[in-house]
């Protein structure tokens, strides 16, 4: 990853640089939100205000009921009293407004509840679409970025640090701050009462719980970068997690008796985990316990001002019932704004993983203005004296590359393991760009080809080929989607790779589900997933086969068999094969022979042989090893199998 990736995913240094980072990406939130769902973020708008407002009512509602109570009990025993006792008649009446405010009240009461519900069903709505978009938009990315991306383990922290907890943190951003709104509305509305009465004790509740403020924004900091810190070991977890749990792991974790030895690591790492957040949240607890004492205190300063005043008759009894419930409420309020404020700032933190992944910019860039790849080629293609080194290697693994594939070529590529022949043809199929020179087909750089267009002229077959979740038709028919539905054109490219044979044995044909995640899947050989594989780079009418150890996992009856129909199958398309089986090779027009990412050697079985290189030696050595098994073979009564391919 480069130097300008790798910043992207520091936090930044200083508490008032990620303070404004902080609040950019929470004022970000609210386009995300409303492009998400406009009806839901509208009624949830709505709701706060009412929500909002609602206490304030509620606490000038009681207020008015205590008056009027009193009143009418004052009132009643003002009358001369009747003979059997309180005059009730006269109570009754003077009760009259009291019946309306009561009613007032149950309606406010109503209105609160209703307003709970829908917002709960709102924020489900918002939460689950904004779970989708913004699922769908990480994985729009991840395909957007270029293989090099995926080299780096930089990535994937950002990775997961974006993919684990964007979509529900910006859902918890979106609630904090609808609760901080409507907060500041009912703060705002029953400070106004408060300050008809005593400016002076809005200021003394304001001041009380004004640190808390500062301390959610310490921890949200601190939070923030703990999380930052281990991510490296999340990712640890999880890899002990799939390896425990894997089909793909399951026989050597058993066989190797691997599962104590992961299960302490994974142990080990999560108590680790486990420490920091139980002396976080110790820290937590002891600071959030000394500043509600002082809250508090600046509360029954305020009850006992308030009760003085009422005594000096300076408040009514229902003034007294509606300040202290305005004191008690605005004592939680301002913490349940500080709260809402610190979460929000907190979660708006760990939004900036997700700003800085979406902010990283693929390094194989489509051209200004692309043309298609030609189709179908006439010059070939063309290596310009292509080097590439892997950002994190400190040598390059292709050097000074010049070569000249005509079109329907068929070319070998050899060499030992890591001379470099995979990245030939990430290379020749632009999932990289050369670190220096440049590849043209028909002399047409490949930077200035449609991308799309470009791998469209391709077949290839990967030696770690992807083994789909889906049915064997699928399988098949996902070389070229757009022909999925050509029957006639899946069956051949099935007969070509040797996927009919595979077909032939399973209970429904091309409509078995093949793996082993799903129910009524069926799990194939490693050789069957070749022949699925190989068939479904046959699907697609590419310029170019490329095969990339077409048959390693195959048998060596399947092999020969294949390499002797090689030329038939691929008749009419320049042809690139990746093989350590040099037996398998000689049949090329050409063979690469490539040596510490240099090319080496350049020609026929014949002509390599005669001038008794690199290539020579390696096949005399094979040679060898071949002739040593079909001894050992002999002497069993089983040589048959190994005289078509040693020679």
């Amino acid at each position: 990853m480069s130097a300008s990736t790798d910043a992207a995913a520091e936090p930044p240094k200083s508490w008032r640089a990620e303070l404004r980072r902080a609040v950019r990406h929470a004022l970000g939130a609210v386009p995300w939100v409303w492009r998400t769902h406009r009806g839901a973020a509208a009624g949830l708008f709505g709701i706060t205000l009412v929500l909002g407002l609602l206490p304030a009512a509620q606490a000038w509602v009681g207020k008015l009921i205590v008056d009027g109570v009193v009143a009418a009990a004052g009132a009643a025993s003002g009358q001369a009293a009747p003979a059997s006792g309180f005059d009730w008649p006269h109570f009754r009446a003077a009760l009259g407004p009291v019946w309306g405010y009561l009613a007032l009240e149950f309606a406010l009461l109503m209105a609160s509840a209703l307003c709970v519900q829908a917002r709960e069903t709102l924020h489900f709505v918002l939460d689950q679409n904004l779970r989708h978009d913004l699922n769908q938009l990480l994985m729009r990315k991840a395909l957007q970025l270029d293989l090099s991306f995926f080299d780096d383990t930089e990535f994937y922290n950002l990775l997961q640090k974006a993919g684990r907890q964007s979509d529900w943190r910006m859902m918890a951003v979106v609630q904090a701050g609808f609760t901080a709104l409507q907060t500041l509305i009912s703060l705002g509305s029953l400070l106004f009462l408060l300050v008809t009465f005593s400016p002076w004790i809005a200021l003394l509740i304001f001041a009380a719980v004004g640190p808390s403020l500062w301390l959610q924004a310490r921890l949200s900091q601190q939070r923030f970068a703990m999380e930052n810190a281990r991510a490296s070991d999340q990712r640890r977890l999880t890899y002990y997690e799939l390896a425990l749990t894997d089909a793909e792991q399951a026989k050597e974790v058993r066989l190797f008796h691997l599962g104590p030895e992961f299960l302490r690591r994974y142990s080990e790492i999560f108590r680790r985990i486990f420490r920091q957040d139980l002396a976080f949240a110790r820290r937590r607890v002891a600071t959030s316990l000394g500043l509600s004492l002082l809250s508090s205190g600046a509360y029954y300063v305020a009850y006992a001002w308030i009760v003085f005043r009422t005594v000096q008759r300076a408040l009514t009894l229902g003034d007294l019932t509606m300040y202290l419930a305005i004191v008690r409420q605005c004592q939680g309020l301002f913490e349940s704004l500080f709260g809402s404020i610190g979460s929000l700032y907190e979660h708006a933190l760990f939004l900036g993983h997700l700003h800085d992944f979406l902010a990283l910019e693929p390094k194989v860039k489509p051209a200004a203005d692309p043309v298609p790849a030609p189709r179908p080629f006439v010059r070939g293609i063309e290596f310009h004296d292509v080097t590439f080194q892997y950002a994190r290697n400190s040598t390059p693994s292709l050097r000074g590359i010049s070569v000249h594939i005509q079109p329907g070529e068929k070319i070998a590529v050899v060499g030992a393991n890591g001379a470099g022949k995979t990245t030939f043809i990430k290379l020749l199929t632009r999932l990289y760009d050369p670190t220096a020179g440049r590849i043209t087909i028909d002399g047409i750089d490949l930077r200035e080809m449609d991308l799309a267009s470009l791998h469209q002229r391709f077949g290839v077959i990967f030696q770690d080929f992807v083994q789909f979740e889906a049915t064997l038709r699928e399988n098949i028919a996902l070389g070229q989607v757009e022909a999925a539905q050509d029957e006639a054109r899946l069956r051949e490219a099935a007969r070509k790779g040797g996927a009919d044979t595979v077909a032939a044995v399973l209970p429904r044909g091309y409509d078995t589900p093949l793996g082993s995640w799903f129910e009524d899947s069926r799990q194939l050989s490693g050789g069957q997933w070749q022949k699925v594989a190989t068939s479904r780079a046959f699907m697609r009418d590419a310029e170019v086969l490329v095969l990339d150890e077409p048959t390693s996992a195959l048998d060596a009856a399947r092999e020969y068999e294949i390499f002797q129909q090689f030329r038939e199958l691929t008749k009419g398309k320049t042809t690139i094969l990746i093989s350590h089986r040099f037996s398998t090779v000689r049949m090329a027009d050409r063979i690469l022979v490539f040596d510490a990412g240099a090319l080496v050697e350049s020609g026929s079985h014949a002509e390599l042989m005669a001038l008794d290189g690199l290539y020579a030696k390696l096949f005399r050595m094979q040679a060898v090893g071949y002739q040593a098994e079909e001894g050992k073979s002999a002497d069993s009564g089983d040589g048959t199998q190994f005289r078509g391919r040693g020679r």
